[in-house]
């Protein structure tokens, strides 16, 4: 049986088009339900092969990437003296960053992709897709089954992989970190492996076997950020490929997901808030697929399979919070649903794990991590509460059916593994060296009340041994769209922030999903100013309780996160000293009326139909960052922006800072002489992609930014990252 990290839950990486998919070779967290793949979190030492050791240093990337920056500094008048003031700390940027970029790194590598199937382990090394022996998973001795340099892309990379039942053949999507673009390869196993195909713009994709014991491949293609179409292939002597299913709503799409057991594949086909489940029989993959449920507006579900029963995660009923239900697998319906396990009040599902005889919920209550671990054959139910330290969750992969295996990682320590043993009925932690980060910092969760009255927990990082925090700096973290948590996972960049005295804070507004399915509710459509609220609440607790303060503020998002952050520049500015933004979602009216774009239907469900219902145009229009730019001080601002991006265009982008700039010439004629213009900087990188995390060149320029314009020393925080970017 192929194993596969469960991830079952994570299906909702493709329902949030604005967060994009995130290119990150060593990224700690998953959200990718269809991605069973995992990331070896370990540092592997090993001989490099050539083409790893031919990648290109930092230097040489800025270098040979252009990059297009322009800031108000360039137009505006600004006294001498401030200039003065920064020059010693920015030569000392430039000299610390030239030594960082010119001394040799040591040989490490964080392998991403890697599935166990029979004896091996398929994983990427250097630029080939290679597997070996499972015992001999850790040294040099492995077979090279395709190199990815055929395919003539730039650096490119293996995304996830899947083996065929009896190994005669594996696919892997492999990808770029300047594109989304995938293509899916299918190599033939056997002495002498060679490529039996290709196909291009694959996003998920399943092996199963038929009754002629032939491997079937099915693989959904996506085309213009839209997936609609489901296909299924066959390969050797008969070759075949036929597109199966096309989804003819375009506010939906389609994924693909294998049951633990093998036993069905499940066609899955949803949008924001309702979706429609289809069952393949793993045994008869030619046969027309069964319908669980068809789409009843409002209802989500998920589908796990266990002996002829069938358990259903959904938020039918009341409250409508996610439940688990069950039934036979012969009688699907939603009549035939059994409550089986219900959710406390504030509740997050993040994952479901099935095994012979237990069911594993991860959950987050009340901003804090539990396991609850569910015997089948007694309806038991074990409740663990995780360590306080601990913010997410990353899945492991599983052969072993007595042990359910994860790590918990936070933004500020790597992840460390657990394992919850079923004959024990106990958790077991990974032993051996304590990372020192857990006595030299702090981990705070406190909650600030909204407008309306409403606890918004946050999350606080700071050392133990700051004295007057009030004089530190503070970094805000916000997200607040589409149900989705505030990203935790860990940044090597934010624990050498915390290293050199910033406090950070994550403020889970409304909007995401961090207390379950009626905490986004309360925070999308004609409810998005709760978010505002929350996180103008969030900060001003912050300040009150003694965490910095406003001229040592700055606050940081990415994707549909710049929407908040965008409107408070707007209402409340005097809060912050500065802003650092990724790929932002700045002018929500424009696109949200632009039906030409790949995404807009996809988005009514979360932002509104401003074309068709004035309500929510009118309401778009209160809190759109770009519709509300006005002649007033503002914060420093740093965007980082794709030259390609088609989740958030670049255009609005672009108008959103020309409309800034304009703004702030305006306030800066109308206050005089002396004025001190804050500075506002785009960096437009090339490429296709949404997000590109572990960009050392973006991470660089970040972090200069935010020192300079809190008029901060850079020296140390940059002697700290260095050992971190050698990744």
């Amino acid at each position: 049986m192929q194993q596969k990290s469960k991830l079952f839950l994570q299906a909702l990486k493709y329902s949030i088009p604005r967060l994009g998919k995130c290119v990150q070779k060593q990224h700690l967290n998953h959200y990718n339900f269809a991605d069973h793949c995992y990331n070896r979190i370990k540092l592997k030492k090993c001989h490099l092969t050539k083409c790893l050791q031919d990648k290109p240093t930092i230097s040489e990337l800025a270098r040979n990437i252009p990059s297009r920056s322009f800031s108000c500094k360039d137009f505006l008048p600004i006294k001498q003296e401030n200039k003065d003031s920064l020059s010693e700390n920015m030569d000392a940027f430039e000299k610390v960053r030239t030594k960082l970029e010119t001394q040799p790194q040591e040989e490490y590598e964080i392998i991403n992709a890697e599935v166990k199937h029979g004896g091996f382990v398929y994983y990427q090394e250097g630029c080939c897709l290679v597997r070996s022996k499972d015992e001999e998973a850790d040294n040099d001795n492995y077979e090279v089954l395709f190199n990815l340099e055929e395919l003539k892309l730039d650096q490119p990379f293996i995304d996830c992989i899947r083996v065929a039942p009896d190994e005669k053949y594996v696919a892997a999507k492999i990808r770029t970190e300047d594109s989304e673009a995938s293509t899916c390869i299918v190599v033939k196993l056997s002495d002498q492996p060679v490529m039996e195909a290709s196909f291009p713009n694959v996003s998920s994709f399943e092996w199963v076997k038929d009754e002629e014991e032939e491997d079937v491949l099915f693989y959904t293609f996506q085309r213009n950020l839209r997936c609609h179409d489901v296909y299924r292939a066959t390969f050797g002597d008969n070759k075949r490929n036929e597109r199966f299913y096309t989804e003819k709503d375009p506010s939906y799409f389609v994924f693909l997901y294998l049951t633990k057991d093998s036993r069905f594949l499940t066609i899955n086909i949803m949008n924001k808030t309702t979706s429609e489940v289809w069952l393949i029989d793993g045994l008869s993959p030619w046969d027309p697929p069964v319908l669980i449920q068809k789409r009843i507006h409002g209802v989500l579900y998920y589908v796990e399979h266990r002996d002829d029963e069938l358990y259903i995660l959904t938020n039918v009923g009341e409250p409508t919070e996610f439940k688990l239900m069950r039934t036979a697998a012969d009688s699907p319906a939603i009549m035939n649903w059994d409550l089986f396990f219900t959710m406390k009040r504030n509740t997050k599902v993040v994952d479901l794990d099935m095994f012979k005889d237990h069911c594993v919920l991860f959950l987050k209550h009340s901003n804090l991590l539990y396991v609850n671990v569910i015997g089948l054959a007694d309806d038991s139910v074990r409740s663990l509460k995780l360590p306080p330290w601990a913010c997410g969750f990353i899945m492991d992969t599983n052969s072993d059916p007595k042990n359910c295996p994860f790590q918990l990682c936070s933004p500020i320590r790597p992840p460390k593994y657990y394992t919850y043993k079923f004959a024990e009925g106990k958790l077991f932690e990974e032993t051996g060296h304590e990372d020192p980060i857990t006595k030299t910092s702090r981990v705070l969760r406190l909650e600030a009340k909204s407008k309306d009255g409403k606890s918004v927990p946050m999350t606080i990082f700071h050392k133990t041994d700051s004295e007057d925090l009030q004089k530190k700096p503070l970094l805000v973290h916000v997200y607040g769209a589409y149900g989705m948590d505030l990203k935790m996972n860990f940044r090597p960049e934010r624990r050498v922030l915390v290293d050199d005295g910033w406090i950070l804070a994550y403020c889970h507004v409304r909007g995401g999903g961090e207390l379950g399915l009626q905490w986004h509710a309360d925070g999308r459509l004609t409810k998005k100013l709760n978010g505002l609220a929350d996180l103008e609440a969030c900060i001003k607790t912050l300040h009150g309780q003694g965490f910095s303060q406003p001229s040592l503020t700055a606050l940081t998002a990415f994707s549909a996160g710049g929407v908040l952050v965008g409107a408070l520049c707007n209402s409340n500015p005097e809060l912050l000293r500065a802003v650092t933004l990724e790929a932002p979602f700045l002018d929500v009216l424009n696109t949200m009326m632009d039906t030409t774009l790949p995404l807009t239907l996809e988005e009514l469900e979360e932002w509104g139909n401003p074309s068709s219902d004035e309500k929510h145009k009118n309401y778009i229009k209160r809190y759109c960052p770009y519709q509300n730019i006005k002649p007033q001080h503002y914060p420093s601002i740093h965007i980082t922006a794709y030259e390609n991006d088609e989740r958030v265009p670049l255009k609005g982008i672009v108008n959103y800072t020309d409309k800034l700039k304009e703004a702030i010439m305006e306030h800066a004629k109308d206050t005089g002489e002396g004025y001190q213009a804050p500075n506002v900087v785009l960096d437009i990188q090339p490429g296709g992609n949404h997000v590109i995390e572990d960009s050392h060149k973006k991470i660089t320029a970040q972090i200069k930014f935010l020192y300079e314009e809190l008029g901060l020393d850079s020296t140390s925080v940059f002697e700290n990252l260095k050992k971190y970017l050698k990744f």
